[in-house]
């Protein structure tokens, strides 16, 4: 497997930073909904440590995806047989993909900050809050994070779905192409 793109595939970093930042939303998704079913006290605690740890690990991960995009750009997109309309939707969600990728661990540590807390990087330290805690603030961000998550959530299942119709339906290469091990 290559590590760069070629003209045909994605190469072997674009599929890893793919794929990490796909496991990284699902954790961070999964523990922030079911993060407040855990006790209160030190388990409730660890699970908002690994939510917030996962949602500062997706944007070093989207990061390093848009560098490495812009440094080594994707194959050449499959032919739409939905036409140019098909071209831009599939932008589209892809712009709209990595924007939400970055608004949703943002508006995390907004809120975070907005409670007046310190956010914990990974464990390794903190930043401490740069203003007073503002309770109503911080409910209204948290609840654009929580919007934003699960609109994130959804984009994700298009992508996931219009993959699919790709393979099965329109039986081209473009799911393929992101695997790494494709069959000829």
């Amino acid at each position: 497997m290559r590590v760069r793109n070629s003209a045909q595939a994605y190469g072997a970093v674009a599929m890893a930073l793919h794929w990490i930042v796909l496991a990284l939303v699902l954790g961070a998704w999964l523990t922030g909904q079911f993060g407040d079913e855990l006790p209160r006290g030190p388990a409730r605690d660890a699970g908002l440590f690994i939510h917030m740890s996962l949602g500062l690990a997706i944007i070093g991960f989207v990061l390093a995806r848009l560098f490495w995009r812009l440094s080594d750009p994707p194959p050449l997109a499959e032919r739409s047989p939905l036409g140019p309309w098909g071209e831009w939707a599939s932008k589209a969600v892809h712009c709209l993909i990595y924007a939400v990728l970055l608004a949703v661990p943002i508006a995390g540590i907004v809120a975070q900050l907005a409670r007046g807390h310190a956010l914990p990087i990974f464990g390794l330290f903190e930043i401490a809050a740069p203003w007073p805690a503002d309770r109503a603030f911080a409910h209204d961000v948290k609840e654009v994070h929580e919007m934003l998550a699960n609109g994130m959530l959804a984009l994700v299942g298009l992508h996931a779905a219009a993959a699919l119709v790709h393979h099965y339906i329109f039986r081209d290469r473009t799911l393929l192409r992101m695997l790494p091990v494709t069959r000829s």
